[in-house]
């Protein structure tokens, strides 16, 4: 089965007692929601659900839910882990129209870095930013957006706006206003290096030059 695809069941025990036996039994409890139908309450195997955490795009692809032989199309919207086990807490998957835009948050994938002038010369890079959320119709979700990162200079830097985006999505941070084109990656001259060793070197002189003044006093 694709990891796109998940099989479950249909449920109408509520309640943290409920919850506590279905994961005892190997099942998590979850509840699908959305495209205006009513809430459901569903449960799924806890390891086949297991199978598919390794795959990053599971978590902004679009899912086939397969409930008592019903599927509907839904996206995960959350998903709650035990802070110490490898166990699933809970999940919230909602239900998707293909003719309305739906917000999720997708990966960055960075690339080029070990081509960059900047890290050639020494520099670092950082993401600042490894995920967005964009507003897209729901067949234009993307897996992941690509951040080419391969022309960075030391001291330069690859903003919100300069992505490249799928048809029909926008990112919500920059649709919050001016003074939110964030930085999401950059490349930094190496500690000890370039403008601090400048500064350095600059209070090392003005350090003698004070001694010696003193000094003549």
């Amino acid at each position: 089965m694709s990891i796109f695809e998940l099989e479950a069941e249909s449920r109408t025990d509520e309640g943290k007692g409920a919850s506590r036996r279905l994961r005892r039994e190997g099942m998590v409890p979850a509840v699908i929601y959305g495209a205006d139908q009513d809430p459901q309450s569903i449960k799924l195997k806890h390891s086949e659900i297991l199978k598919r955490l390794d795959h990053e795009a599971f978590y902004s692809h679009i899912l086939a839910v397969n409930i008592d032989g019903k599927v509907s199309k839904a996206v995960l919207r959350d998903m709650q882990r035990h802070p110490a086990k490898p166990v699933v807490m809970h999940m919230d998957f909602m239900r998707i129209d293909e003719k309305k835009p739906i917000r999720v948050n997708v990966p960055l994938h960075f690339t080029g870095a070990d081509i960059a002038p900047g890290v050639k010369a020494g520099g670092l890079v950082t993401h600042d930013v490894v995920e967005v959320a964009v507003d897209v119709l729901p067949n234009h979700l993307p897996e992941y957006i690509e951040v080419d990162v391969s022309g960075l200079e030391i001291g330069d830097s690859v903003h919100l706006s300069e992505l490249t985006l799928p048809e029909s999505a926008s990112l919500v941070e920059l649709g919050r206003g001016e003074g939110h084109d964030l930085a999401i990656a950059a490349v930094h001259a190496p500690k000890g290096g370039g403008d601090e060793e400048e500064a350095d070197e600059t209070a090392a002189a003005e350090g003698g030059e004070e001694a010696a003044t003193d000094g003549e006093g």
